[in-house]
C-alpha cells in the first residue's frame, strides 16, 4: 500500500500543492469566521435532570443571570460628594448600549400607608438634590428598613452594591465586549474621582472576562509553541530549512484546525483555544520522524527520491497509527456527552489526523524539490552526546534490569500512596489566578454579600394561589431563616420580602413589624399591596408564577467548591423536606451553583471513562497490529506507569481533580504510546532480519528509534511546558503535568519496555508477532518511484 502511496505522492506533487494552497486559503477564509464564546458551555447532557430544572425554572420565572455587580467600600458613602459621584456613575450607566436598567441604594424607595386609598405608596427616599443634612437623616430612614440590608448594602462593612441589568440580545451578540469595557470604562472614572476602588462581577462579566483572556493566550500560545519546537528542531537537525518547512507544515494545519472548528460551528472555549498550539506541538513529531528517517536512508544510498520514497514506505505506516492513538486519546471526550469536552475532542481528532496528511504529503514534495542533504544535514545522526545517551539507557537494560524494576515497583508504590491523597474540587473561578483582579473581586462580593453565584429553590403549593396562604408563608419565612444561617449563603429573597416589607409600612415603617403577618392581618395587608398596583406587585410577580400556585426563594453563594457544595445540598434539601414534606409540596433546588456543581462531577466522573476508553481503545489497535496479547500488556505497562507517577505527584503536591487536570492522562497516554508503537514495530522488524535474536533486535531497535524518540520528547516536553505561563491555573498544570509524563514515558519506554522484552523474550515474543495481520514498517518491495520518474530534469541520482 505505501509503495503506492509514495509513488502517487511524488508522481502528482504539483497537483497536490496545487489542491492544499487551495483548501488551505478556503480554511484561512474560514477561520476569520470563528467567535469566542462568552458563555459557560454546559458541562451537563441535555437530558440530565439538573440540566432539565434550570431549563424549566428559566421557562418559568425567567434567566437571572443577565447582571453585572459594581461594588465599593467607602466609609463616607452617605457624603454628599460620593452620593453625587455614585449617582453619576449609574447615570453613565444607564447611558450605555445594552444597559436596560440599573439599580442601587440611591433607588431605594419606602411604602407609605394611605389610610384614606386603602393602598401603600411609593415615596423614593433619596431626592436629586439634597443636602448634607438631609441625607444624614434620610441615611437613617433608609438603614430602618431591613430589606435592603444584605442586598444593597453591609451596614457592618460599609459596602454599597450597584446592579446592572443588561440587554440579553446584546449580550448575546459581539457587541458584549465593548458593553462590559464601556461599563469598566465607566467605572474608572468613577474611582478616579471618588478615590475608592470599585469592584465588578456578575456571570456576564465573569464570561466576557475570561474569554478574552482564553483570546490573548489563543494568540500567544501559537507563537510560543512556534518559537520554542522551532529552536529545539535548529539545535536538534542545524538546519534553517527543516525548521522553516517543519513550520510551515504546521502553520497551515492551525490554518486547517481554525477554519475547521468554524464550519463545525464551534466557538472557541478555554479548550479548544489550547487546540492550535497542541497540533504544532503534536505535529512537529511527524517531520522529525519523517526527515530522521529521510536522513538514515540518504546516508545508504545517496539517492533523494529513493530516500523519500523509502521514507515514506518504511515508516508512513507506523506514523499513521502514531497519529491515530494520539487522535484516539482525544476521541474519547466525545462520549463525554458534554459539549465542551464533546467539541474539543472532535477538533482536536480531525487536525491530529490532518497534521499527520500534511507531513506526509509536504515533507517528500517539499523536500523532491530541494538538493540533496549535505553532510551537515546528516551530523545530527552521529551526535556523540545524543547517542551515547541513548546508549548508556541501553546499558540499563542490557545489564541492570534488577534496577530498573526495583525502581519501577517502587513508583508504583508511591503512585499508591500518592493517588490515595488525591482529591476532587471544582471552583467557578478555579483556574484564574488568586492574584488575578477577576478573583479578587468574586471575593469582595462573597465577602460582604455572600456570594454571586444563583442558587434557587422552587416550591409548588399544588394549589392554585397557595403562596399566598398564612401557613406556607410561616413555612417558607423558617426555612429562610435556615438558610440565612449558613455563612456561605446570601440573605435569601422571595416575595416574603415585600409582604414583611409592607407589614411594617402599614404599622407606620416601625422595624419590629418587619415579619410574615398572621392570619388576622394577612388580608387587610395584602388588600394594601394589591392596591399599590405596580412597583411592589411586580416584584411580588417576580417570585411567583402566574397561578400563585410556585414560589421561589432566590440565594447568592459564595464560590465554594464541589465538596463543600454536596455537604450543602443534602443539608438544604433535608431542610427542605422537613419544612416542606414531599407528600403535600414539591420542590426543586436549582440554579447556576447547582448546575455547575452537578456539571463538574459529571465532567470528572466521565472523564475518568473516557480515560478508560483511551487505554481499551488504543489496546485494541496494539492487538491488531502487533497479533499478540502479551505484547499488549507488556506494552501498555511502560505508558501506564507514568500515568501511575503523575496521578501520585497530584496527590503529594495537593493538585486537584477537576476537569482540566484530568484531562492530562487521555492526552498524555494517547502520545506516549507512540513512541511504544514505533519502538516495537521497529523491534519487530529486526526480529526478522536477525534470525529472530531478540537481544540484537532489543539493540538495534532501541539505536535506530531512541534518538527520535529523545527529539520528539523533548519537543513535547518544552511544547507543553509553553502553557505553564497561561494565566488560568488548569491551562498552566495540564501543561506542567502532561510535560512530567511525557518525560517519565520517554525513559520508560527506551529502559522498562526493552528490559521487559529482554526478560520475558520468547514468552512473549511468540511467532503470531512475528507475521502480523499487517505491516508497519515494510521493507519487502523494493521498486522505486524513480524507474518512471517523471521529471526529464534535476540531478543525477533523479534521473539513474
Amino acid at each position: 500500500m505505501w509503495v503506492s502511496v509514495a509513488r502517487t505522492i511524488l508522481k502528482n506533487r504539483i497537483a497536490i500543492l496545487v489542491l492544499l494552497a487551495v483548501v488551505t486559503a478556503f480554511m484561512g477564509f474560514q477561520s476569520q469566521r470563528i467567535e469566542m464564546s462568552y458563555q459557560y458551555a454546559p458541562l451537563l447532557p441535555e437530558d440530565d435532570p439538573a440540566f432539565l430544572d434550570n431549563e424549566y425554572f428559566a421557562k418559568v420565572f425567567g434567566n437571572e443571570g443577565e447582571v453585572v455587580v459594581l461594588g465599593v467600600q467607602d466609609s463616607l458613602f452617605f457624603g454628599v460628594g460620593h452620593v453625587d459621584r455614585w449617582r453619576q456613575l449609574k447615570q453613565e450607566l444607564e447611558a450605555i448600549h445594552g444597559v436596560s436598567e440599573v439599580f442601587s441604594v440611591l433607588d431605594a424607595y419606602d411604602l407609605q400607608r394611605n389610610t384614606a386609598l386603602r393602598k401603600f405608596e411609593l415615596q423614593k427616599i433619596f431626592p436629586d438634590r439634597h443636602a448634607q443634612s438631609d441625607l444624614d437623616s434620610l441615611r437613617q430612614v433608609f438603614e430602618r428598613l431591613p430589606v435592603y440590608e444584605g442586598l444593597l448594602y453591609n451596614k457592618k462593612t460599609k459596602a454599597y452594591l450597584m446592579a446592572v441589568f443588561l440587554v440579553p440580545e446584546v449580550l448575546q451578540s459581539p457587541e458584549r465586549v465593548q458593553l462590559i469595557e464601556n461599563i469598566k470604562a465607566a467605572g474608572a472614572r468613577y474611582e478616579k474621582g471618588n478615590g475608592t476602588p470599585l469592584h465588578y462581577s456578575g456571570l456576564p462579566f465573569i464570561r466576557v472576562e475570561t474569554a478574552e483572556m482564553v483570546k490573548r493566550e489563543l494568540n500567544m500560545f501559537i507563537l510560543l509553541t512556534l518559537g520554542i519546537t522551532a529552536l529545539v528542531i535548529f539545535l536538534f537537525f542545524r538546519s534553517f530549512k527543516v525548521v522553516l518547512f517543519s513550520m510551515l507544515i504546521v502553520g497551515i494545519a492551525v490554518v486547517w484546525a481554525l477554519g475547521s472548528q468554524a464550519l463545525l460551528g464551534f466557538k472557541v472555549t478555554i479548550l479548544t483555544g489550547m487546540i492550535p498550539p497542541l497540533i504544532i506541538v503534536i505535529g512537529i513529531p511527524n517531520s522529525v520522524f519523517m526527515l530522521n528517517k529521510y536522513h538514515q536512508e540518504f546516508r545508504k544510498h545517496g539517492n533523494r527520491i529513493k530516500s523519500l520514497q523509502r521514507m515514506i514506505r518504511k515508516i508512513g505506516n507506523a506514523t499513521f497509527l502514531t497519529n491515530l492513538t494520539t487522535a484516539s486519546g482525544f476521541a474519547t471526550f466525545i462520549f463525554t456527552s458534554s459539549r465542551l469536552l464533546v467539541e474539543f475532542g472532535i477538533v482536536a481528532a480531525i487536525n491530529i489526523m490532518v497534521v499527520f496528511v500534511l507531513s506526509l504529503l509536504l515533507i517528500p514534495i517539499i523536500y523532491s524539490f530541494l538538493g540533496d542533504p549535505q553532510e551537515r544535514h546528516t551530523k545530527h545522526l552521529d551526535r556523540k552526546w545524543m547517542t551515547g545517551f541513548v546508549d548508556q539507557l541501553l546499558q540499563v537494560s542490557l545489564y541492570h534490569r534488577k534496577g530498573v524494576y526495583l525502581v519501577s515497583a517502587l513508583l508504583l508504590l508511591a503512585g499508591g500512596y500518592g493517588i490515595s491523597r488525591m482529591h476532587t474540587t471544582g471552583y467557578m473561578l478555579d483556574d484564574v489566578p488568586h492574584d488575578h483582579a477577576l478573583y479578587a473581586d468574586l471575593m469582595f462580593f462573597e465577602d460582604h454579600f455572600g456570594g454571586l453565584m444563583p442558587l434557587e429553590i422552587v416550591i409548588d403549593t399544588q394549589t392554585p394561589r397557595g403562596v399566598m396562604q398564612t401557613g406556607n408563608m410561616q413555612k417558607m419565612d423558617v426555612l429562610q431563616q435556615r438558610l440565612d444561617s449558613f455563612p456561605e449563603f446570601s440573605k435569601p429573597l422571595s416575595f416574603l420580602e415585600v409582604v414583611k416589607f409592607s407589614k411594617q409600612a402599614y404599622y407606620n415603617g416601625h422595624p419590629n413589624f418587619y415579619d410574615v403577618p398572621n392570619a388576622r392581618e394577612r388580608n387587610f395587608i395584602l388588600s394594601y399591596l394589591q392596591g399599590d398596583g405596580q412597583a411592589s406587585m411586580g416584584l411580588v410577580n417576580t417570585f411567583m408564577d402566574s397561578t400563585r400556585q410556585k414560589a421561589r426563594i432566590s440565594l447568592r453563594m459564595a464560590d465554594i467548591g464541589t465538596t463543600r457544595m454536596g455537604e450543602l445540598e443534602t443539608k438544604v434539601n433535608g431542610f427542605i423536606e422537613e419544612v416542606f414534606p414531599k407528600e403535600d409540596y414539591d420542590t426543586m433546588v436549582t440554579g447556576a451553583s447547582i448546575v455547575f456543581f452537578k456539571g463538574t462531577n459529571y465532567l470528572i466522573r466521565n472523564l475518568f471513562l473516557s480515560l478508560s476508553l483511551a487505554i481499551v481503545l488504543i489496546a485494541s489497535f496494539m492487538a491488531w497490529m502487533f497479533s499478540s496479547k502479551r505484547m499488549v500488556i507488556v506494552s501498555l505497562l511502560p505508558n501506564l506507569l507514568p500515568l501511575i507517577t503523575t496521578a501520585a505527584l497530584m496527590g503529594y503536591f495537593n493538585i486537584p481533580i477537576k476537569p482540566s487536570t484530568i484531562l492530562v492522562f487521555s492526552i498524555a497516554f494517547g502520545i506516549s504510546v507512540d513512541d511504544t508503537i514505533h519502538f516495537l514495530a521497529k523491534y519487530r522488524q529486526e526480529l526478522s532480519e536477525t534470525n529472530w535474536n531478540i537481544r540484537a533486535a532489543v539493540i538495534l531497535a532501541t539505536k535506530e528509534t531512541g534518538l527520535s524518540m529523545v527529539y520528539t520528547s523533548i519537543i513535547l516536553f518544552f511544547g507543553f511546558g509553553v502553557f505553564s505561563m497561561s494565566e488560568f491555573g488548569g491551562t498552566l498544570a495540564l501543561g506542567l503535568l502532561v510535560a512530567f509524563t511525557l518525560f517519565v514515558a520517554l525513559f520508560a519506554n527506551l529502559i522498562l519496555l526493552p528490559s521487559l522484552l529482554l526478560t520475558l523474550e520468547r514468552m512473549i515474543t511468540n511467532q503470531s508477532f512475528k507475521e502480523p495481520v499487517m505491516g508497519i514498517y515494510e521493507e519487502g518491495d523494493e521498486t522505486d518511484v524513480e524507474d518512471d520518474w517523471p521529471l526529464k530534469s534535476g540531478t543525477e541520482s533523479e534521473r539513474q
